[in-house]
């Protein structure tokens, strides 16, 4: 019998054993979405016979004779599905990947299930939003300008609305600067037509191939021989490349704007393995099933050699050398055979003489743990060759230009013979800041002509990708008792797994701002970024600033504790302010960063607010008091980010008006959820006195643009929307000099308007302008570059209000606060959402995420049931305030807001969780059965 999809009989037959989301994606219906193969996310969900299934789970035979629905197929004739229309009005969505089947599942729902989603939307994660945008959604509740809180109840003494949730220097135009601007992907991305790395119909690459990895099942071994006859006997095998066909050129799986940034110390295939998962072998064959008995049947020879897993251990004397057999120099590793990345020490000051002065003392040591970054599109790439034999690589990526340029580096290939497009991204949080997938089908494609697809499992992202870096931090700090900070003194080990791509910049980066935020005379740091023969560390949220700001912060809270000041009030008393120099491991500030606005101090007053009215309002309601085996606390902590990385992050942009007196904007940052799109939209209407529904936004596509670092370091906005208000400037520019070339009115008389320029007491519309520019050989094209440089700083301060049990170690969350300093801020809602969304992750970084290495270096914690990202009852509704500044270096006086939001939420919890039970929490996460073992130990809990 056939299988009925979205109203039409499918003439197709499913494979034995093949699961109904295959099935359906092979049928073209691309809004059926991968996120894990195990039933465990739901971005597969679809309808059989009306009823919502997890699709990858789903043996597609059962479906023969039933009614399939898809996302493409949930809107009727009359118009959208009510609860698209819902997505769409409350912007339930940041990059998209989930939201299909979170509709598909929420379309189901009655009014008893909307009533409870916490347990309804159970099977639907989303690792963008932090779900409130998606509770707003699926109840109907809208979202209208400035609103800071929307849906149901924040508490359950009801949400605060008060306070200063927008801000109100800047006035908001419709469709402009400070408007909350719809998505222009929004349509697309509720009803499945987005397109995302691999959704391209199978007619546009006939004979596509399927690559899959063998990967190594030892941590530390020499290849002696790889027997590929095996795996080529496989019916579908075409072709199998191991490392005696891969270029012997070392390279960074890295990606910055300066290469040297990272190490050499990676092959696309290596002869030698450093951590169990790395790619061994890749076979390539006419269908995925094929590749992958393929790879099973490879014959590889193993030397064994010796591993070393931590940090630790790695540079102790006589330990094995991962990369001993490389030149330091040529590759840019401080110490090979010590199995150090990267070193920095540096004294600013006399920290002796700083404890010397101290009235209070605090030494610890903190750790934070391996985090993954679990963006719910997994790394895919296809590469295939044009009709005129260039290389075109369609990758989910983050920088689609330092790929390209990878990519001509380690294959030798002219960079005009590349070409590297990003579809829309499904979450990246760095972890796509990389080149690991994209070399490979490279390779295959080059060497067979023909297309070829590579896609991880959810299995090798944790197994085989990059995380969070740990860090060891042992920390020693000093304070008097008139509340001055007298010494800092930090001696950091950071774990870089098997290689070192973004082992310096984490670890220098995380040294920076964390420091610089505290005005300190006497500031110590030696830090080593170390080899292990483990899972490799990367770029994430944050890069490095969270586990360093860990550390510190909490610091901070214990000083305060020690000599009997409000934590807050110690903050008040030691952060920076303009004027002061913003100083870490160099006596001297960087020089291209500056004070462009400070809000710090408004955030500090915002947080402590906030807070003040939430324990009112609990006291208002009744439920201030939880009962004799309840303890109550409150923490809070604060962050700094430089608003652009350092040494350069480049952007070009072009801005046009097309014939129909419309506008476009080509961009080469990528779009992952980030905003960044709106955001250009806004900025070129705001500079072209239009709407950003007037203006088209086209992107990631290295043909478009000569160069584009990327989106990554928060830099979206602040470099790319730099490039793009001075394109659009530029324009405005020319198409008024063009309107009084016409009129012959005075350039100073012609202003822009909607759709027209005013001179005087005549109009010239647009597309008219457009005429006489084309018979005057005018170009109304305008470019815009900008190189990153001079920089500001942003600032975030987080605050909890939390309960502990004692008798079971139970948290929960009473009140969740942040308040960020993001300049002007060009869209509210979306920027709110930026901040829901960090929250949520750092929440899940602070409670239960940890990548878990066994004694034998192999990844345990390898699928979404065993890794515990929030779900949606896991996350509180945080309260989001905006400090009111106006940057004098960011575009029309915004700044970041991507990564920050992230930072102070660990330490935040970790001083609340202290000042509620008197236990410092020293060593990430910090799960329930950690708090429960402390407060026995401590006799809180009766043995």
């Amino acid at each position: 019998m056939a299988i009925e999809i979205n109203g039409t009989a499918s003439q197709a037959t499913p494979r034995p054993g093949q699961c109904l989301r295959t099935f359906l994606r092979e049928e073209g219906n691309f809004g059926v979405k991968k996120g894990c193969d195990g039933g465990d996310c739901g971005a597969c969900t679809v309808h059989v016979d009306g009823a919502p299934v997890h699709s990858c789970i789903y043996p597609a035979v059962r479906a023969e004779g039933k009614a399939v629905t898809t996302i493409e197929g949930l809107a009727s004739a009359e118009g959208l599905h009510p609860v698209q229309e819902q997505f769409l009005e409350a912007q339930g969505f940041q990059c998209g990947f989930c939201t299909a089947g979170m509709m598909m599942t929420a379309a189901t729902f009655d009014d008893e299930q909307r009533a409870n989603l916490p347990r309804n939307l159970k099977g639907n994660l989303c690792r963008c939003t932090g779900y409130r945008s998606i509770a707003d959604a699926v109840c109907g509740h809208g979202d209208g300008p400035g609103e800071a809180h929307g849906g149901d109840h924040q508490h359950d003494a009801g949400a605060d609305v008060s306070g200063a949730q927008s801000p109100a220097a800047v006035p908001a135009t419709p469709g402009q600067l400070g408007d909350n601007v719809p998505a222009p992907a929004g349509p697309a991305i509720v009803t499945g037509t987005a397109r995302y790395a691999l959704d391209v119909p199978a007619g546009q690459l006939p004979g596509l191939l399927h690559m899959k990895l063998l990967r190594s099942p030892h941590p530390h071994a020499r290849i002696v021989s790889i027997d590929k006859a095996p795996a080529l006997a496989v019916p579908g095998v075409v072709a199998v490349f191991t490392h005696e066909d891969a270029p012997q050129l070392l390279f960074s799986t890295a990606q910055h704007e300066n290469y040297t940034d990272d190490p050499d110390d990676t092959r696309v295939l290596d002869n030698v393995v450093r951590f169990i998962g790395q790619r061994v072998a890749a076979v390539v064959a006419e269908s995925v099933g094929a590749a992958e008995a393929g790879a099973r049947a490879l014959a590889v020879q193993y030397e064994l050699l010796e591993p070393v897993f931590t940090p630790q251990e790695a540079i102790l004397p006589g330990a094995p050398a991962i990369h001993g057999e490389k030149d330091g120099v040529f590759s840019r590793i401080s110490r090979p055979l010590q199995n150090v990345v990267a070193e920095v020490h540096a004294e600013l000051g006399s920290v002796a003489d700083g404890f010397a002065a101290a009235d209070f003392i605090h030494e610890h040591t903190y750790q934070t743990q391996r985090v993954q970054h679990v963006a719910m599109e997994t790394h895919a790439s296809i590469a295939w060759l044009d009709e005129e034999g260039r290389l075109m690589i369609r990758s989910s990526t983050q920088v689609p230009f330092l790929v390209k340029r990878t990519l001509s580096r380690v294959f030798n290939l002219a960079p005009e013979t590349i070409r590297v497009v990003a579809g829309r991204v499904g979450g990246g949080f760095g972890g796509k800041q990389e080149v690991l997938t994209e070399d490979l089908v490279a390779l295959a494609t080059l060497a067979l002509r023909r297309p070829v697809q590579l896609e991880f499992t959810r299995t090798e992202q944790f197994t085989a990708t990059t995380t969070r870096h740990p860090f060891t931090i042992h920390l020693k700090a000093g304070a008097s008792r008139d509340g001055a900070l007298t010494a800092l003194q930090l001696n950091v080990l950071t774990n870089t797994g098997a290689y070192g791509n973004h082992a310096p910049g984490v670890m220098f980066h995380g040294c920076g701002e964390s420091l610089a935020v505290y005005k300190c005379v006497n500031k110590k740091v030696d830090a080593h970024a170390v080899y292990t023969n483990t899972v490799p560390a990367g770029a994430f949220r944050g890069y490095g600033l969270s586990q360093m700001i860990f550390a510190i912060e909490s610091a901070i809270d214990e000083l305060a504790v020690g000599i009997g000041m409000d934590p807050l009030e110690f903050r008040l008393k030691n952060m920076v302010r303009p004027g002061d120099h913003m100083l870490s491991t160099t006596p001297e500030p960087e020089e291209d960063v500056h004070y462009g606005s400070y809000g710090l101090d408004q955030c500090v007053a915002l947080v402590r607010d906030a807070l003040d009215r939430g324990k009112e309002r609990y006291r208002a309601a009744g439920l201030d008091d939880l009962g004799p085996d309840w303890v109550v606390g409150e923490g809070s902590a604060l962050s700094m980010i430089d608003t652009v990385p350092p040494r350069g992050h480049f952007a070009h942009t072009r801005v046009s008006l097309e014939a129909d007196g419309r506008f476009a904007v080509d961009v080469g940052t990528a779009e992952f959820g980030n905003g960044t799109t709106t955001v250009h939209a806004q900025l070129a209407a705001t500079a072209l006195a239009t709407t950003a529904s007037k203006v088209a936004v086209r992107q990631s596509d290295t043909d478009l643009l000569e160069h584009d670092t990327g989106a990554f370091g928060s830099a979206g906005t602040v470099v790319a929307g730099k490039a793009t208000l001075g394109a659009a400037l530029e324009l405005a520019t020319r198409i008024q000099t063009l309107a009084a070339s016409l009129t012959g009115a005075a350039l100073t008389d012609c202003r822009l308007v909607e759709g027209a320029v005013e001179c005087g007491d005549r109009t010239v519309t647009l597309t008219e302008i457009v005429d006489a520019a084309r018979l005057q050989g005018v170009r109304l094209a305008t470019d815009g570059n900008w190189g990153g440089t001079p920089r500001s700083v942003a600032f975030n301060v987080h605050g909890f209000r939390v309960a502990v049990n004692t008798g079971t170690g139970e948290l929960r969350i009473l009140q969740s606060v942040q308040a960020a300093d993001a300049g002007v801020v060009v869209n509210p809602r979306q920027c709110r959402g930026q901040i829901e969304g960090g929250i949520a992750q750092a929440l899940g970084a602070v409670l239960y995420e940890e990548v878990k290495v066994d004694d034998a270096g192999q990844v345990t914690t390898d699928i979404l049931r065993q890794y515990h990202i929030p779900s949606f009852a896991d996350v509180p509704r945080s309260e989001v305030y905006f400090a009111t500044t106006n940057d004098s270096t960011g575009p029309l006086g915004a700044k970041s807001m991507s990564e920050s939001p992230f930072n102070p939420v660990a330490p935040a919890l970790a001083n609340a969780i202290r000042n509620a039970t008197g236990i410092r929490f020293g060593e990430l996460p910090i799960a329930r059965d950690k708090i429960y073992l402390a407060l026995r130990d401590r006799t809180l809990i009766p043995n």
